[in-house]
């Protein structure tokens, strides 16, 4: 009796979760073109403007269409408990995403508006790109000794003082606030992933088949409200106007998408403190002995060697693009929506996230090697028409937005299967630090955007090449080191 009422109830669980999916894509199918119609106050003129507007409705269509193919398929069966980890992980990754997401469609465009020069907002660039590099050589191992929770919650006052700091027209707050950013940056990129995985193969011991449903769903509903966050933005530059208020504060206008971004960011805060419980790598060893292990597991293992080149290359590139995407995209004809068109990105990265939970039966590494190669040829295309054929430019800038949407699904699989888990936190920092060496070189070099573009693809050329050999192998949990965790 106990065995089929867990039966009923996990279908039910299920049943439910696959409504509220479907209610949420068929609703938002339905309602978000007329709720641009009637925030805009005109009809379909507005998606009439600019090839940007016209590619909204055809791009969100895809986008919806391949979200309902992988929506959860109604066979699964899913174990006691998941539902509830899902949820506490997701309702968090959401705001804290959605909180980041807001600070990027405007960067350079707020940066612009004060009147910096290229060569100082790139000095900006860097300097967030330098603190995310140097704080990858520590976060992993601070993270995996003090807790994950703590340093996810971290993330939500550094995010908040880079938000805070939008609104001086001062070189040197800018220049805090993008330090700041680069923390928190590194942080959300690794600590979170880090604590899911942990939680779902350590305290849970979930499936790894459950744990590649749950990638897909994640970056699948990031980038869900990566668009919902993107045309937020944009309502709200395109209806209020950056003034000064007293001296060199400024509110309204750009800065506006800061300040959603900064109450997201305490409602994250608060939903780790009562939400989520702490968990631990190696709590019986320091962190330094964490970085020499990671670093002597990256020396002797192939496949980590050849992740780590494969990350650095792709990820590199991807923070490239992001600080490329506004200059290569000026037209004298139209002045480009910057909130739109980071919609219509997360449009096609949303579109990247379906296909790779629609493919979960392919190999992984085969499907890391196919988004690489597509790779190239997006950024061998944009070398060309960066700058000059805007229209070639953005549809090459959607294939990579395609491509990143599909990747980090893919990778985080590999490396959940290559790196073991109490050294977790530190390999994955690791592995940003040649990625953050690249962007810097790429950046601080006095060369045009067109030749970065064509850099880049060379060296994503060496990254297809490391996919060959690449062997994802399940890591056991080691017989001599429990992972800790607080109840």
């Amino acid at each position: 009796f106990a065995a089929r009422w867990t039966r009923t109830n996990q279908t039910s669980q299920l049943h439910a979760l696959r409504s509220s999916m479907e209610f949420a894509v068929l609703g938002s199918a339905w309602a978000l073109p007329g709720a641009l119609k009637i925030l805009q106050g005109t009809s379909m003129q507005w998606f009439q403007q600019s090839m940007y507007h016209t590619l909204l409705l055809p791009a969100l269509s895809l986008s919806l269409l391949l979200a309902w193919l992988a929506r959860p398929a109604a066979a699964e069966k899913l174990p006691p408990g998941f539902l509830k980890h899902l949820a506490s992980y997701m309702i968090v990754w959401m705001c804290c995403i959605a909180a980041d997401w807001l600070q990027g469609p405007y960067v350079y465009a707020l940066y612009s508006a004060y009147g910096f020069s290229e060569s100082a907002i790139m000095a900006l660039f860097v300097a967030g790109y330098g603190a995310s590099g140097v704080c990858s050589c520590g976060i992993g191992s601070v993270a995996d000794c003090f807790g994950r929770k703590k340093c996810c919650m971290a993330f939500c006052i550094f995010h908040m003082i880079a938000g805070i700091t939008m609104h001086w027209n001062l070189y040197p707050l800018l220049m805090l606030g993008r330090i700041s950013s680069g923390i928190g940056t590194a942080i959300l990129f690794s600590c979170f992933e880090c604590w899911m995985v942990s939680e779902h193969n350590f305290r849970h011991r979930f499936s790894s088949s459950l744990l590649s449903y749950m990638f897909g769903l994640n970056f699948c509903a990031m980038y869900f409200v990566a668009v919902l966050s993107g045309l937020g933005a944009q309502f709200a530059v395109d209806n209020t106007q950056l003034s000064a208020v007293r001296g060199s504060m400024y509110v309204g206008g750009f800065t506006v998408p800061y300040d959603i971004s900064i109450a997201l960011l305490c409602i994250g805060f608060a939903l780790i403190a009562l939400l989520w419980k702490e968990n631990y790598g190696d709590g019986q060893k320091p962190g330094q002995l964490l970085i020499c292990d990671a670093l002597c597991l990256l020396i002797k293992d192939p496949s980590c060697r050849r992740l780590c080149i494969i990350v650095a290359i792709f990820e590199g590139s991807m923070y490239v693009f992001v600080s490329n995407w506004t200059l290569a995209l000026q037209s004298q004809d139209i002045q480009p929506p910057h909130g739109l068109i980071f919609a219509l990105f997360m449009m096609a990265a949303m579109c990247g996230s379906s296909v790779a939970t629609l493919g979960r039966g392919m190999i992984p590494r085969r499907q890391l090697r196919f988004i690489l190669l597509l790779s190239v040829l997006s950024f061998a295309v944009a070398s060309r028409s960066a700058c000059g054929a805007v229209g070639c430019c953005l549809g090459a800038f959607l294939t990579f937005e395609f491509c990143v949407g599909w990747y980090f699904p893919c990778v985080g699989i590999l490396k959940s299967e290559c790196v073991p888990e109490q050294i977790r936190g530190s390999m994955y920092n690791l592995f940003r630090v040649p990625l953050n060496v690249l962007v810097l070189v790429l950046l601080l070099t006095h060369i045009g955007t067109e030749l970065r573009f064509a850099i880049c693809s060379f060296l994503l050329s060496f990254a297809v090449l490391a996919t060959f050999g690449l062997v994802g192998h399940k890591q056991p949990l080691p017989e001599t080191v429990e992972v800790a965790s607080s109840p």
